[in-house]
């Protein structure tokens, strides 16, 4: 479900709240004054004028997740799983016995 955009909606304060959600709450609000500051100093602000200033801006407020966040699979959980204690479906089955094929007619 794609959100809901009102119609009034100030184009540039749409792209900082986009470039403003992949960071940490607590800096969310760091980024847009800087943005806003960005913003600014551009004499002329056009919609790529506006990418540009703050596109930047981002990078410097992102933290990235750690290597271990980011490389997580479901063999590193320590927690038991369903998933990993039983077998997989159809495992142990002859594979053509659990086909079935509906004519249509």
């Amino acid at each position: 479900m794609k959100p809901v955009v009102p119609s009034n909606a100030d184009p540039v304060d749409l792209l900082i709240s986009r470039l403003a959600g992949p960071l940490a709450p607590d800096v969310r609000q760091a980024f847009r004054r800087a943005a806003e500051e960005a913003l600014a100093r551009i004499p002329c602000p056009g919609e790529g004028a506006v990418y540009r200033a703050i596109a930047p801006l981002q990078r410097v407020y992102l933290d990235p997740p750690s290597d271990w966040r980011a490389s997580w699979d479901i063999t590193q959980e320590t927690r038991l799983s369903k998933l990993r204690a039983a077998p997989a479906i159809g495992y142990g089955r002859a594979r053509d016995s659990t086909r079935r094929l509906r004519v249509a007619e």
